[in-house]
């Protein structure tokens, strides 16, 4: 689904914050993400999502290569891929319901369309209580269950998580990695970032170790 080919990449005129990366995400597959603060997991994540363009190397996505997809189709290549922020990028004045339905009205869709789907997702993730309430009422955690909820919504084929649990207690990262463990198993590609190894200890999955730049592979 994605595959990364020698790529690197540089701020400006600075030294590459990544180097010669090679590696695909496999369909259906499940991985973490991991490496010391300021490591680039981020970036590595936002050329995943495209919103980066790399300085060399070859970034293929669904089997095109990055740099032959037009600015008008990169929506439908985005798409089908999910990400939870780390700062969850909910809005304020919209409800936990029209937050996590937002992809969909952005689309056109009508609400008789999706209503079923955006409720019972809400009711998957525990929030089917919290649906009518803004987010400033929100917890930390209810949040984050929100933002993965409007990141699953329109079916993506790949989930990228930046830091998904960095604002929950571990009982509650536990229960959000169970979240992912299940998509995982529902056929979605799933990549984690994050720098608990606790977390990562409790699920034996790929991981991808960024170390200065570079990329170390442990199946």
């Amino acid at each position: 689904m994605i595959k990364f080919e020698n790529v690197g990449l540089r701020y400006g005129l600075g030294t590459e914050v990544l180097s010669d990366l090679t590696f695909q995400i496999a369909p259906n597959s499940f991985q973490f993400l991991t490496g010391p603060s300021g490591a680039g997991k981020t970036s590595l994540l936002r050329l995943m999502l495209l919103s980066l363009r790399p300085t060399r190397g070859i970034v293929r996505v669904f089997n095109r290569e990055a740099s032959s997809i037009l600015p008008r189709q990169m929506p439908l290549v985005r798409r089908k891929i999910g990400v939870v922020f780390q700062d969850f990028r909910l809005l304020d004045h919209l409800t936990t319901y029209e937050n996590v339905a937002l992809p969909l009205i952005v689309r056109g869709r009508a609400e008789s369309n999706f209503r079923k789907d955006v409720t019972d997702l809400l009711d998957w993730v525990g929030l089917g209580d919290r649906m009518h309430v803004l987010p400033p009422v929100l917890s930390g955690g209810e949040k984050q269950r929100a933002a993965i909820a409007r990141a699953l919504i329109d079916k993506p084929d790949v989930l990228l998580a930046d830091e998904p649990t960095g604002n929950v207690d571990p009982p509650l990262a536990r229960r959000l990695l169970r979240l992912f463990i299940e998509l995982h198993r529902s056929g979605t590609s799933v990549v984690i970032a994050t720098h608990d190894l606790g977390l990562m200890d409790q699920f034996n999955a790929r991981r991808l170790v960024l170390n200065q730049g570079r990329l170390q592979i442990y199946d």
